[in-house]
């Protein structure tokens, strides 16, 4: 086979992937698995809003099956300002708007807009792909551990001694893996932390930018409050691109129509790189999603009846796990607080099973896929060490009626562990 690029050669394919396909093999092959390892929603179990999917349908009808602007349609990119300054409190126009085929695009276009080989990028583990576009990047891989004391968000001070000469902070909350957010004097104090460091750079030197996932920003509970670098430091719009969409707070994966909000000059080399690569969200599904997010009485209906039933799962499973825990099982749970994620935490590394010794957390992720029929993602697949005991479970695809089953069976696996050994 002839040497194909550095890229090719250095490529890694995404762990979650890897263990959805196994998953999915082994369902395919007859056996019963409760799958919650993908951040996907089940349109059987989460509909697209039905105004949306009519609209959709309907400008297919119409003929909207041409090229899009590069940057977006005029209409969307006024729908998303007024949307964002009703549900967000910050001020975009329509020239700090991109459109674009999802989140995934715009992750891919500002990293090739802002980070050369060799720059300084800051992210913290676990959180989702930051790893992989660092090194499709050629970017110097800054990774910040955290830790359930600070449900696994970063902190001002574990921010603080990598930020000299730092490229880009990639932030993320509510956060995927973990479905915790980021206090908001946690996020005043990083603002001041970049305005400050942006400040003591001479004029030609680069700046430091946030990217600023809020993907899950309106799926929120529990009275816990999303806060933005915008809105609570308003000099912050210089420096942050916001990377949004419908994908998720309308259940709408497959849709594609995502958006970044952020400087005009920036988000204009990211338009010139998407023309190239042809990222744009489909013409129809613009339209739609441009009339969709004016009619606010049904947006805020959809929004109340979505958040209620991720809400029921998540504190289903919380209340399920908070139970085996109180049993005296080796689980932990980290409240629900957003996104479609539960935290969870199963410690049997170093345990035995009928004489074999559970010596990875690998080792224990397969035992409760096999022995419960459950399947989660290890923070492991999300750039944690390799040994830590906490997992994912996503509620995107669940039905209500499964959980007490699910629970059932992983307090019947957990029994079938021996004590710790000495070895």
């Amino acid at each position: 086979m002839s040497t194909l690029s550095r890229l090719a050669g250095s490529l890694v394919g995404s762990e979650v992937v890897k263990l959805g396909n196994e998953i999915n093999r082994r369902i395919q092959a007859g056996e019963k698995i409760y799958n919650y390892t993908i951040g996907d929603l089940a349109p059987a179990v989460f509909p697209l809003p039905k105004e949306l999917e009519d609209l959709i349908v309907q400008c297919y009808r119409d003929g909207y099956t041409n090229y899009p602007p590069a940057e977006g349609l005029a209409e969307l990119r006024a729908s998303v300002s007024a949307f964002i300054e009703r549900y967000m409190g910050i001020s975009y126009g329509q020239n700090e708007v991109l459109i674009a085929s999802g989140g995934r695009p715009i992750i891919y276009t500002l990293f090739k807009a802002i980070v050369d080989a060799g720059d300084k990028v800051l992210y913290s583990v676990p959180s989702w792909n930051n790893n992989h576009y660092v090194s499709m990047n050629q970017g110097e891989h800054c990774m910040i551990d955290t830790y359930p004391e600070n449900d696994f968000m970063p902190s001002v001070a574990d921010i603080e001694p990598y930020i000299k000469e730092a490229t880009l902070l990639c932030l993320c909350t509510p956060q995927n893996p973990t479905g915790t957010t980021m206090p908001r004097e946690t996020m005043e104090g990083v603002c001041d932390m970049v305005l400050a460091e942006n400040a003591s750079r001479s004029g030609d030197a680069k700046k430091l930018y946030v990217m600023f996932d809020q993907m899950y920003g309106l799926l929120t509970y529990n009275g816990m409050e999303h806060h933005t670098p915008v809105s609570l430091r308003p000099a912050m719009k210089e420096y942050t691109i916001f990377v949004d969409g419908i994908s998720k707070t309308f259940a709408a994966t497959g849709v594609r129509v995502g958006w970044a909000l952020g400087p005009a000059e920036i988000l204009g080399k990211m338009k010139a790189l998407l023309s190239h690569i042809g990222a744009w969200a489909p013409m129809a599904e613009q339209k739609a999603t441009a009339k969709y997010l004016t009619m606010t009485s049904e947006v805020d209906a959809y929004l109340a009846g979505f958040r209620a039933g991720l809400q029921q799962r998540l504190t289903m499973f919380y209340e399920g796990f908070t139970a085996l825990k109180n049993k005296g099982y080796a689980v932990d749970r980290i409240a629900p607080q957003a996104a479609i994620y539960l935290t969870v935490k199963v410690d049997l590394r170093g345990r035995s099973v009928a004489g074999r010794t559970l010596k990875t957390q690998e080792d224990v992720t397969q035992y409760i896929l096999d022995k419960a029929q459950l399947a989660m993602v290890p923070f492991y697949c999300f750039g944690a060490d390799s040994s830590s005991p906490w997992y994912r479970i996503s509620v995107g695809t669940c039905n209500p009626e499964d959980i007490a089953t699910v629970l059932a069976l992983l307090e019947k696996a957990l029994e079938g562990v021996d004590p710790i050994t000495n070895g």
